[in-house]
């Protein structure tokens, strides 16, 4: 069983940073596939970022290209979301997932993610 509990969310206004993290409790972690989804108010869960645990290949929704990195330590078992000039759009819950397979380098549908967290809230004002 895969445990996530993301952290480092919070209210900002546009332009600022923020770093999500997600710490997993699994010994295995550089096993996974792990990625970042996010739901707005009335919306649907849209995938935003997720890395490789083979290659650590990357991929990005086109909203956060350019924006957003997404990177991973292994040893201390966490993935990270860094937000660079957000957005009031970037509103909305961000979820971390983790994925032990998948069938693409790097999976970006919610259906290959087995695992979820609680979500952590990010508010952009403008």
């Amino acid at each position: 069983q895969v445990q996530l509990v993301e952290s480092g969310g919070g209210l900002v206004q546009a332009g600022a940073s923020l770093r999500l993290s997600c710490a997993a409790s699994v010994r295995t972690f550089s096993s996974y596939f792990m990625g970042w989804f996010r739901q707005a108010p009335g919306k649907e869960r849209e995938f935003v970022a997720a890395i490789s645990c083979l290659d650590g290949s990357t991929s990005y929704a086109d909203s956060a290209k350019g924006r957003f990195t997404i990177s991973r330590d292994n040893a201390k078992n966490t993935v990270y979301l860094q937000m660079n000039s957000l957005k009031p759009e970037d509103t909305a819950v961000y979820y971390c997932a983790a994925a032990r397979f998948a069938r693409t380098a790097v999976p970006v549908l919610r259906s290959e993610y087995g695992y979820w967290g609680q979500g952590t809230q990010v508010t952009v004002s403008s």
